[in-house]
């Protein structure tokens, strides 16, 4: 099998581009906006997720990227997915256009061990097969920042988090009064509108932000005719207010209601075709908290409640008897208190206790049971974690942490973590290693579905990294290189029946058994260089994932849907007169498509160019052609993907 043909497009490309562009670059001292896909501009800048409070990025040992709002902005990506897999060891499968399932993997590990985080909320669905999050539903809307860690980080982060964590931030005012408003539209019927009103000042914080989506999309299955279309309508809203200067509260709230058209296996053939059928997510996330700071602000004390809620549904327009085919519903209700102490000069630590309850009900309906017996369960589990970091030498900064977990049905369970950042020559080298153990309960679709099995026990998992960041011309270029590894053990995974399992009772389908093992080792490359008015960052991903299943026929193989290479390259200038213009080029090698290795997701590479225009401190106009040479990709076997794309918007702020 071909691995690396169409990688060398990108190979070649980059020396075509730069000579041209680094002959501009010295024209003037502007600075460039800079996509930001892999390298921070600074050491020194701040990140949250690693730690769960802020630290600077040369003290923090775990692989992490950082998209900023000017990333962000720079970019003109609408879906989160989209923007996440232009970073390293991050890659995605989406069942068809915009709003399709969209399943995120970071280093090969399953889309359900990945945590998502929007302003300090989990938003995985215990309504889901693996309790995972669709980022299918997932727009930029008001999205500020985005930090993306890679490695089993469970310690801090709890269930799930074996294969890295995605968290999200929505923007915080930083003006007494500001608005912002953004309009959009292009091919396939496209439309975007967004707006945003907040202030800051000595005790309120408030923002309040909507969006509306719409498009025609493509359709869904590859070989249809009928366009299956989406829309999006999000809301979010923020407020925090100072009650003195060491107590404050503050709530958050994120809305999203999206409607996915899609197609399905209609009878009698029951072969994947055009149909009418469509689905409609309703997600809601909420938390309020009471924040206090003691001993001269060294003790920061945080006490909270998360709640999400997230509907689903299925509709088949054909189906006489009853048009619902699948309804299902999620609720997270959490209670958390989190610490974080300042103990000396460069040392510090966080800790918490956390009680999570969750619950779903889920119902397949159809013409033989149109009013099927939903399936009903809850879970409850109670956590407490410490994780301390201090700098023991000058420019040696180690991180440690213990979890333990009591789950109401699996009992207790213990997890470490550790980690270790040392700069050296000034800053400009970074040394990183870390160590993290992951676990991941069964989910109540897994224990209590018609496909459940009541016997699973816990997924455990153990990740290692190890890099190094260099960097040159004070800053001006950038370069990482990170390997990777890690190990999953007790893997669910479903078993069609018949077959030799002992759980295969007559007539059932399907069950979730432990019968997985699986493997993921690999490299992150990526380097950054900034030349006055022009930016150039690219990375690139060897991911090495296999099947390690005792006695499975499938061992010895690839994952599903885990392209070996992938890559990418953005390369931007700032023209005098302020037009910034850019050429974005992803390179996704061949994966199979199945766990039997039988069918294969042929290579692919993409090639996007983006252009902005400030008009004047308030207004600015930007447009991008998205698959510029109309490429045919497929990142799930018989599901279509976006051709050539064009798209215009305006921008204001006031």
């Amino acid at each position: 099998m071909k691995r690396l043909s169409t990688f060398s497009t990108l190979v070649t490309l980059t020396p075509c581009i730069l000579p041209a562009l680094t002959g501009l670059a010295l024209a003037d001292d502007a600075a460039p906006p800079g996509f930001g896909v892999g390298l921070a501009s600074s050491i020194e800048e701040l990140v949250v997720t690693a730690t769960r409070s802020p630290q600077a990025l040369y003290k923090v040992g775990s692989s992490i990227t950082v998209l900023n709002a000017d990333a962000i902005k720079a970019s003109q990506t609408i879906v989160v997915s989209d923007l996440i897999t232009q970073t390293p060891g991050v890659n995605f499968s989406r069942n068809g256009g915009v709003g399709g399932v969209t399943a995120l993997r970071i280093r090969g590990a399953e889309t359900d061990q990945t945590v998502t985080i929007i302003d300090g909320v989990k938003l995985n669905d215990p309504s889901t097969a693996g309790g995972g999050y669709n980022f299918g539903n997932l727009l930029i809307g008001d999205v500020e920042r985005i930090e993306v860690l890679r490695g089993a980080q469970s310690t801090l982060w709890g269930s799930q988090a074996i294969g890295g964590v995605v968290a999200i931030q929505t923007t915080v005012p930083t003006k007494e009064l500001e608005a912002n408003v953004e309009i959009e539209g292009g091919s396939r019927e496209t439309g975007y509108l967004r707006g945003a009103a907040g202030g800051k000042t000595d005790r309120l914080i408030w923002r309040v932000a909507g969006s509306h989506y719409t498009t025609d999309g493509i359709s869904s299955y590859a070989g249809g005719t009928e366009k299956d279309g989406y829309r999006n309508t999000g809301a979010s809203g923020r407020l925090e207010f100072k009650v003195t200067d060491e107590v404050s509260v503050d709530t958050r709230a994120v809305y999203s209601d999206g409607r996915n058209e899609f197609d399905g296996f209609p009878a009698p053939l029951f072969a994947f075709a055009d149909t009418a059928e469509y689905g409609t997510v309703k997600e809601f996330v909420g938390y309020t908290g009471l924040n206090a700071a003691l001993f001269e602000g060294r003790l920061q004390n945080r006490i909270g409640y998360a709640y999400t809620d997230t509907d689903r549904d299925n509709f088949n327009p054909a189906q006489a008897v009853t048009p619902v085919t699948f309804t299902a519903a999620g609720k997270n209700k959490r209670w958390e208190y989190q610490g974080t102490l300042s103990i000396a000069q460069g040392w510090s630590a966080v800790f918490g206790l956390e009680n999570e309850k969750s619950s779903f009900r889920t119902a397949s309906p159809s013409a033989f049971t149109p009013n099927p017996a939903p399936a009903l369960a809850e879970a409850e589990i109670t956590s407490g974690y410490a994780q301390v970091q201090g700098e023991v030498a000058p420019g040696l900064t180690l991180t440690g942490g213990l979890r333990h977990d009591d789950h109401d049905t699996f009992g207790e369970q213990t997890l470490g973590q550790a980690a270790a950042a040392w700069v050296l020559n000034g800053g400009s080298t970074i040394l990183r290693a870390s160590y993290g153990e992951g676990f991941k309960a069964p989910t109540l679709y897994q224990l209590y579905s018609i496909y459940g099995n009541t016997r699973l026990t816990p997924e455990a998992a153990k990740s290692y990294d190890a890099g190094v960041e260099q960097r040159f011309l004070d800053g001006a270029v950038v370069l990482s290189a990170t390997w990777f590894k890690r190990d999953t053990t007790n893997q669910i995974d479903f078993v069609s029946c018949p077959s030799a399992n002992p759980l295969c009772m007559p007539g059932k389908f399907g069950v979730y058994d432990n019968i997985a093992r699986a493997k993921a080792d690999g490299l992150e490359l990526a380097g950054a260089v900034n030349l006055d008015r022009l930016t150039l960052q690219a990375n690139y991903t060897l991911t090495d994932t296999e099947n390690d299943s005792i006695g499975n026929a499938n061992r010895g193989k690839e994952l599903a849907r885990r392209p070996k290479n992938t890559a990418n390259l953005w390369v931007s200038y700032v023209w005098s007169g302020d037009l910034s213009t850019g050429v974005g080029v992803r390179y996704v090698g061949d994966a199979f498509d199945n766990a039997a290795n039988s069918f294969v997701l042929e290579d692919y590479t993409l090639v996007d160019i983006r252009a902005s225009y400030p008009i004047n401190d308030v207004i600015e106009i930007y447009g991008r052609v998205e698959n510029v040479f109309d490429k045919t990709y497929v990142t799930t076997r018989n599901y279509g993907s976006p051709g050539r794309g064009a798209f215009a918007g305006v921008r204001a702020k006031f």
